[in-house]
């Protein structure tokens, strides 16, 4: 029977226990997603290369089989302050840490070690993937006018499809999201400086992810390190309302702050510590006949560690 393409879903669900499938369902664990691309047996493939007598193809063999899975969520909050959005497993196997203070914040930090994992059931019409042990990793588009997204990519444990009836969904713990302009983003400061007009910031987490199929060892997808950066494209401003050509030549570090909802239950706010940004070499671009300054920054943990990017969740 032919497959609808639009009828998809995603679950997902923390693991317990690495690579076993916690059973996510349709009503606790659906998450809405958006522009959803899955690699469903990734591998490699190696050629024999035979020295033969004849011309043509040698036979080929395949390794290290996994599943990769793409795709976007709104940036937005679960809609009640302290309480987690629904895609909240799939920050935590990128490697973020969840801190929970009731009724008022969940704060997402950086974690080094003790990495989380989570299951993934993907349906298409009816056939199902179960991706299990899946770790990952992210990008946040904040563009001015446009809807604001976390782009993720997760990679795991191939498991042979099934055909298995359609998940009913329910989805909860992810409010509407907002534009990101100048009415529902409340705040933006950048090396200290407040009234700068910001057209896009690009955020990446920059998580090295591998996948590891070793002889007596499990098969498993590990973060091996992290290089996280954002870019910035804001109109021209003037030297007195911030250098940046000082700041770079001078290898000066700076902070960041961008304050996004002002409803509660829907504030997301991202931030850098005070030396967290390290400012890169600034280009200029042009936008409807207007001067732009690009911004590349480096993400820097402060001596404390894991502290590079911070996203608070009232």
């Amino acid at each position: 029977m032919a497959k609808l393409a639009r009828v998809r879903s995603i679950l997902a669900k923390i693991e317990s226990s690495y690579g076993t499938d916690p059973t996510p369902t349709g009503s606790a664990d659906a998450v809405q997603i958006s522009q959803l691309e899955i690699s469903p047996a990734e591998s490699e493939v190696l050629s024999r290369d035979l020295v033969r007598s004849y011309l043509g193809n040698s036979p080929q063999l395949i390794a290290n089989t996994r599943v990769v899975v793409n795709f976007t969520v709104e940036y937005s909050g679960s809609g009640t302050a302290g309480t987690a959005p629904k895609y909240d497993p799939i920050l935590r196997a990128c490697g973020m840490n969840p801190t929970t203070v009731a009724d008022t914040s969940v704060t997402y930090a950086p974690r080094s070690t003790s990495f989380e994992s989570c299951t993934i059931h993907y349906d298409t019409d009816g056939l199902r993937h179960i991706v299990t042990g899946c770790r990952g990793t992210y990008t946040i588009s904040l563009n001015a006018n446009q809807i604001p997204v976390f782009n993720f990519s997760l990679t795991g444990q191939y498991n042979a499809p099934t055909d298995t009836a359609s998940p009913s969904l329910t989805f909860s713990n992810q409010a509407d999201p907002e534009i990101f302009n100048d009415t529902n983003t409340t705040s933006f400061t950048l090396f200290s400086a407040t009234t700068l007009a910001l057209q896009s910031a690009e955020i990446d987490i920059g998580n090295e992810v591998v996948y590891r199929e070793l002889v007596n060892s499990t098969k498993e997808v590990l973060i091996t390190d992290r290089s996280a950066t954002a870019n910035f494209v804001i109109e021209a401003p003037t030297l007195s309302t911030k250098d940046f050509f000082a700041l770079a030549v001078a290898g000066t570090s700076g902070n960041l702050s961008i304050v996004h909802g002002a409803t509660a239950g829907n504030i997301i706010t991202l931030t850098a510590p005070t030396s967290g940004l390290s400012l890169g070499n600034p280009t200029y671009s042009e936008d409807q006949g207007l001067v732009m300054l690009n911004l590349p920054t480096t993400m820097v943990p402060s001596s404390s560690g894991n502290d590079e990017i911070s996203l608070a969740f009232t």
